[in-house]
């Protein structure tokens, strides 16, 4: 390390330019405090008295522009910005740094590392913006927290005889939580626990939490779950009250009921789910009427059961949705309702809300109708025995799937024509042991059978969105915005190095470029990652009171409506059409809807991460006891320090650092996506296909260690 003396020599050369981000850079490491003229030359090396000088005309020189303030007490901080503090959500990175995402500006703020407090993801945070050396990105420094998105953990206890601390399973959080051993509510070492942080001291390294609730032995299959469960604040047990109400529904249907709806239990029903679906909440009607065809999407009247505001209701909207993990289904509404009245099983009477389409073979839509009916299912397929069916053209119902799945395609066609995107991507299911130990991990195949009931769901919530749109009332919109011009011309970019070339002048040129392209590249290399990069260039798809469209599949109106069973957003939608068939006035005002479409969407985010991080804690666990194996795969992305690798045979993603790679310094090009030897040239690059062996599979943290096995191709 260079002495003092030695620095403040090497200062003469540098740039005023370099010396002002410097001057940046110091503020910030500082929180915002201020700092007088002889503690920023003492940071930066500039003690001696001509660059001391030097430093106190651009400290003058950032005043006057005001880049930097000078209070009264002759010390300097960052000049506030035209809009004073700013406060946002802040998300921090796996790597310490983070970004505040604020109303009214396009893009988030930079927060590095040191500039993060003591904010954790997910709070609400102050921050103060400040000139950046990071050229036009915004940056800031965190200067109050305003209030914890957080204040429940889930990891792992360590105790030793004097203290204990609890560390963290999220990557996100980059602290252990100091718990006073009064505070450990009998967790033993080791354990898996829930931990409520309690306090964080202004300059205390750790925060203070305290054991709320022990899962059990950390490893074991049941608790892991739950863990994950609890670490996205999944409720996974029905309070008593409301396995109570439940149990106080009649199981039967009276015949008053039963006078009000439209009766189909003599026309043909069926559904179509997985084998191992345990709630059938979509059946399909087939007649044929002279040259048409009467199709019947039915969906379980939850609502006749589900009153609002009633206790099930209420817990129904805290979950928002079902949750669907490696090994199990933790349902929105409790089992008497998703698996028993609400499911529409084969021979029993089942209520339901429906839409019905005469459609001519041509896929036209004639007319529609919609309604409570009543069905009798007469059969329950599984996806597979449908698939047969279609494939030989032998088998119960097989004139009448055909004619429904040529209808699907003809619908499918048109809305590929007309601008939807068709997005399909490599999923992954996990054949278990009894103790819920991984034995193989299965792609999933995506069959015609799946693409008929899928068409016919769409083209469900798409009438229905229509219908209501109609009338001018308050509705709940699925909506989904048009791709980000910054992240669409980088997908363009990086297809192009592939020898695919993307039209991005209109929706239409995008939407077909996106189909050609995922079409196109079938099977090769490039699949996965093309395919993925596709998905996160394009927005989210959210709930919403504002029709803004549904840009993925090209439909002005959508909702959702096919699934009330599992998503608490088509039990609204089911409520607001009763209100609008039987002439009610509007139940839900607009700032009600903003908020319940706010929390169902979140609901639904938080769902998806659970789903993904059993995933991943399964894909590490099936791999510990393969380390050393070597495996082929694709660099599926690219950051500073390595890339991560997916196995092609198991869909296992691993990191392998730059550092491992040889005796060469690599770099990062952000612009490219790639990381580069500075010797040799060597180029790293997405999508590239790279053979690894596996490291280390560290099950605590869900994460897999690779590194470049000797062939490289």
């Amino acid at each position: 390390m260079p002495s003092k003396k030695n620095k403040s020599k090497s200062q003469k050369g540098i740039k005023s330019a370099d010396i002002k981000n410097a001057i940046f850079e110091a503020l910030a490491a500082n929180n915002g405090k201020p700092l007088n003229a002889k503690q920023l030359a003492f940071q930066l090396g500039m003690m001696r008295k001509k660059t001391r000088a030097k430093l106190q005309d651009i400290l003058n020189e950032l005043v006057e522009l005001k880049k930097i303030k000078e209070t009264e007490s002759y010390r300097y901080s960052f000049m506030p910005s035209q809009k004073g503090h700013l406060s946002g959500i802040i998300d921090i990175t796996r790597h310490g740094y983070g970004f505040v995402s604020c109303e009214g500006f396009d893009e988030d703020v930079f927060i590095s590392q040191k500039n993060t407090a003591n904010a954790i993801t997910g709070d609400i945070v102050k921050i103060s913006l400040f000139q950046s050396s990071r050229g036009k990105s915004k940056e800031g420094v965190v200067v109050e927290i305003l209030e914890r998105g957080k204040k429940e953990f889930v990891g792992i206890i360590e105790l030793s005889k004097s203290f204990a601390f609890f560390i963290p399973d999220n990557s996100k959080v980059h602290v252990d939580f100091f718990i006073p051993l009064n505070a450990l509510n009998n967790a033993q070492h080791g354990e898996k626990v829930v931990v409520r942080l309690k306090d964080w001291p202004v300059g205390a390294k750790n925060p203070v939490g305290e054991v709320v609730r022990v899962l059990g032995k950390a490893g074991e299959h049941n608790v892991e779950m739950h863990a994950i469960l609890e670490e996205y604040e999944l409720p996974y047990i029905f309070p008593e009250e409301v396995n109570h109400a439940a149990e106080q529904i009649p199981d039967e249907i009276s015949e008053d009921e039963i006078l009000k709806r439209r009766d189909f239990r003599k026309i043909l029903t069926f559904t179509i789910d997985p084998e191992d679906a345990k709630d059938y909440d979509d059946a399909i009607s087939f007649q044929k009427i002279d040259n048409e065809y009467e199709i019947g999407v039915h969906i379980a009247d939850v609502s006749y059961y589900v009153k609002p505001k009633s206790v099930i209701d209420k817990e129904a909207y805290k979950r928002g949705t079902s949750v669907y993990l490696v090994d199990r289904t933790v349902p929105m509404l409790p089992e008497k309702l998703s698996n028993n009245l609400c499911s529409l099983h084969a021979d029993k009477d089942k209520l339901c809300f429906a839409i019905v389409f005469i459609i001519d073979k041509n896929g036209i839509v004639k007319n529609e109708w919609i309604g409570k009916t009543i069905i009798r299912s007469d059969k329950r397929f599984k996806y597979e025995e449908v698939q047969e069916i279609l494939n030989t053209g032998d088998g119960i119902f097989s004139s009448e799937l055909k004619i429904i799945n040529n209808i699907a395609k003809i619908l499918r066609e048109k809305r590929y024509l007309e601008g939807s995107i068709n997005f399909e991507t490599d999923e992954v299911k996990f054949k278990l042991d009894e103790q819920g130990k991984p034995l193989e991990i299965i792609k999933k195949t995506r069959l015609e059978s799946h693409l008929l009931i899928e068409d016919l769901m769409l083209l469900a919530n798409k009438k229905v969105a229509e219908f209501v749109t109609r009338s001018k009332r308050g509705f709940v919109y699925r909506v989904h915005d048009a791709p980000n011009a910054e992240k669409l011309a980088d997908f363009k970019r990086l297809a192009k190095k592939f020898g695919y070339q993307l039209e991005t002048d209109s929706h239409n040129k995008i939407a077909q470029s996106y189909n050609d392209l995922l079409n196109n590249i079938i099977g090769r290399p490039e699949q996965n990652f093309l395919q993925s990069l596709a998905i996160r260039t394009m927005s989210k798809a959210a709930y919403s009171p504002n029709n803004t469209g549904h840009y993925g599949l090209a439909f002005e109106n959508y909702t959702h409506f096919t699934s009330p069973i599992r998503r608490y957003p088509d039990l609204m939608v089911h409520r607001i059409l009763a209100e609008l068939l039987e002439n009610k006035k509007e139940y839900f005002t607009h700032d009600e809807l903003k908020e319940k479409c706010k929390h169902c969407s979140e609901r639904e985010i938080n769902a998806e991460m659970a789903d993904r991080a059993s995933i991943k804690y399964k894909q590490v666990e099936f791999m510990m006891d393969k380390i050393g194996n070597v495996y082929d795969g694709i660099i599926s992305g690219v950051i500073d320090g390595g890339f991560f690798v997916e196995i092609i045979d198991n869909k296992c993603e691993g990191f392998v650092t730059a550092s491992s790679i040889d005796e060469d310094f690599y770099l990062f090009d952000e612009f490219n996506y790639c990381l580069k030897g500075h010797n040799n040239h060597k180029t790293f690059t997405l999508g590239q296909t790279v053979r690894i062996k596996v490291v280390e599979a560290n099950l605590a943290k869900r994460k897999l260690d690779f590194m470049l096995a000797n062939q490289l191709f």
